[in-house]
């Protein structure tokens, strides 16, 4: 196995630190190292991530430890019915002498340092505030009092709750495509992580549990280079290369690639649209990443098996008709894609 030497053995140093940061995380989060490796590896290729699950998973906690084991600027803000966009970017009251202030939001507070923005329950904010989230994610800017502020180290954590449907609002195609992952949590499975969440009260008390993380692991302002590096250290064969082709064939066109789904008859009508060249160099971003976290300096298969589902399920869009169903569909679509495509 060959170790990745670009630029002396920093890159070996920085894994040995992405491993103390899971560590870290892990000790806050139970049954979760799934979900853990895969934030990891999106901190890496430098996306932004969106968490799904039903209420009380540890969707909030998970983000809270990722932020503390992180380290940089971090904001946090409540998506809620009446949040407007400029929520985010100011807020005034009446100070102690009775006159108007003007300070700045969240996404200003900590001016162009800012290195997490957590947005809770994204799904509770208009359409307007995603608009303005689309530009932060997608240009790492934003335009206010008269200048244009730049956020190089910046990334977008947020969480969805899937179960509420009640006064919330979802996300346009543009604004989930920005988001490299959309991770699912799930209540753990295993029994001894089961009852530790339920009977040890070191798990009752979210802010001491978040204390203990070790804080600062990683340095948010050396990420981009680190990233860089990554993406040009670790190579893919023409095998591989191919290999990635034919998936994305295969996810947007089923019925050429002869893949069978029951109950869909008609398989030529059942993608409408997405998995667009972005999103499909945001897979390879991701792939590599997870090599490199393995110790590789060259893609295998499952490198890019790891992360398919999370990088590319939510950039499958399906004909009207079979949205109802798109909890059940996309990921059996996935499944097929793999089963049919030969990997090299």
């Amino acid at each position: 196995m060959n170790d990745i030497r670009s630029g002396d053995a920093i890159l070996t140093d920085w894994r040995a630190a992405a491993a103390r940061f899971e560590r870290a995380v892990a000790g806050a989060v139970l049954g979760q190292d799934r979900a853990i490796r895969l934030v990891t590896i999106a901190i890496f290729a430098r996306g932004h991530v969106l968490l799904e699950g039903d209420v009380g998973v540890g969707k909030t906690t998970l983000l809270r430890a990722v932020a503390r084991a992180m380290g940089g600027a971090y904001e946090r803000i409540e998506g809620t019915v009446d949040l407007m966009p400029t929520d985010l970017v100011y807020h005034t009251y009446l100070a102690e002498d009775g006159r108007p202030r003007v300070e700045p939001g969240p996404v200003l507070r900590a001016s162009e340092d800012l290195a997490i923005f957590f947005f809770n329950e994204i799904n509770r904010a208009r359409p307007q505030v995603h608009a303005l989230l689309l530009r932060l994610m997608a240009e790492r800017s934003l335009a206010a009092f008269n200048r244009e502020y730049r956020f190089p180290h910046l990334q977008v954590f947020a969480d969805r709750n899937r179960v509420e449907r009640e006064e919330t609002f979802e996300l346009p195609a543009a604004a989930r495509d920005r988001f490299l992952m959309e991770i699912p949590i799930e209540a753990p499975r295993d029994a001894e992580a089961r009852r530790a969440l339920v009977f040890d009260p070191r798990f009752h008390d979210t802010d001491a549990l978040i204390a203990e993380v070790e804080p600062n692991l990683l340095d948010p302002s050396a990420l981009a280079g680190i990233a860089s590096a990554i993406q040009h250290g670790v190579r893919a064969s023409a095998a591989i290369e191919t290999y990635v082709v034919a998936l994305w064939e295969a996810l947007l066109r089923p019925h050429a690639a002869g893949i069978r789904l029951p109950g869909i008859d008609d398989l030529a009508g059942l993608v409408q649209g997405g998995a667009s060249p972005r999103g499909v160099a945001a897979l390879v971003r991701a792939a590599r990443v997870r090599a490199w976290l393995e110790g590789r300096d060259w893609l295998v298969p499952e490198d890019v098996r790891a992360v398919f589902p999370e990088v590319m399920a939510h950039r499958v869009f399906l004909e009207p008709v079979h949205e109802l169903r798109r909890s059940e569909i996309v990921p059996a679509l996935c499944r097929a894609v793999f089963e049919t495509v030969p990997a090299p």
